[in-house]
């Protein structure tokens, strides 16, 4: 028998036996997270649907569908419990769909869906396991297999308006006089089915932001960080480059900011990290929209930087004492 000094010193041990971090309780849930994101895109959802009509719930819907069902055969096939009430898929899904134009095939976007969940994120594991936003490896795949289905001035030819960030490319900034910031800001503008309503999404970004679903700081650095970076060419020759607030409300720049760049496996953790790779990610938007062949720089920009994010998260202070 062994003598009691020892048996509880084996107590302390067992009772300091500890997971491995972070070890922050608060009593939250994925299934939660995720209806307060979904939440946060109804507005978005609401003006696209207003903008291209009932044909964007179509579109949404199947995306969502084609994620949720993808997700239930690959944790079947890896003999894992079916959790899909959790609503990441139906997530992953809604995201995609805010990239395309309203009128992408129906093919498209159920191909999309599919490798949203498939290649985005069964392929490195499951949901949390993904290097990269699952939504920006099915665009990227799909617009670099389907470039003519992807192309939003093409799709969307038959709208009087156009694609501002299409229109600084291929016309230059003297074409940009037809745009007016308000028009912009309030979704009057060819883009993604939901990635364009900018008003809608700030509106649901500020939402989880009050929540606490996500952190201030990789908005904030990617916003500030697109900004920055288009004044410094703008400073350069104003007659060449678009001036900052274009960039901020062009595109789907602020549906990246508060629901791309923010996805919580693909970025880092750290407040230092969050706000490196935010400023990183935003400008990169701009050099892409400068120098790139892709009119809207946002989900490449936003895929680099998740490269980039387990070094990000090497980035941290010194800790108490140390020099």
């Amino acid at each position: 028998m062994n003598p009691p000094i020892l048996k509880a010193m084996s107590d302390i041990t067992l009772k300091l036996t500890v997971s491995p971090p972070p070890h922050w309780r608060s009593g939250r849930t994925i299934q939660g997270m995720m209806q307060a994101h979904l939440l946060a895109l109804v507005p978005a959802a609401a003006m696209a649907v207003v903008m291209y009509g009932y044909r964007a719930i179509s579109v949404i819907g199947l995306a969502g569908t084609a994620a949720v069902l993808t997700e239930v055969v690959c944790l079947r096939l890896q003999k894992r419990d079916v959790d899909v009430d959790n609503y990441s898929a139906l997530y992953a899904g809604v995201l995609f769909a805010f990239l395309l134009p309203a009128t992408a095939p129906w093919w498209l976007v159920a191909i999309g869906g599919v490798l949203t969940i498939a290649l985005g994120r069964t392929v490195f594991g499951g949901f949390g396991c993904n290097p990269v936003c699952a939504p920006l490896v099915a665009w990227a795949v799909c617009r670099f297999s389907w470039p003519s289905a992807m192309d939003i001035d093409l799709n969307l030819a038959n709208y009087m308006i156009n694609s501002p960030v299409d229109q600084l490319m291929y016309f230059g900034v003297g074409s940009l006089r037809q745009f007016d910031y308000m028009d912009l800001f309030t979704g009057h503008q060819l883009g993604g089915l939901g990635s364009s309503q900018v008003m809608a999404l700030a509106a649901g970004g500020i939402f989880l932001l009050a929540a606490r679903w996500i952190r201030l700081f990789i908005p904030a650095g990617f916003l500030i960080g697109v900004a920055g970076t288009s004044a410094i060419y703008w400073a350069i020759d104003p007659t060449v480059y678009a001036d900052p607030m274009f960039h901020l409300l062009a595109g789907s720049t602020v549906f990246g900011a508060f629901f791309l760049a923010p996805d919580v496996a693909s970025s880092p953790v750290g407040k230092i990290p969050q706000t490196v790779f935010g400023l990183i990610a935003g400008a990169m938007v701009v050099i892409i929209r400068t120098y790139g062949v892709y009119p809207d720089g946002v989900p490449f920009a936003i895929m680099v930087a998740n490269l980039l994010s387990p070094l990000l998260d090497r980035l941290r202070p010194k800790y108490f004492g140390v020099r």
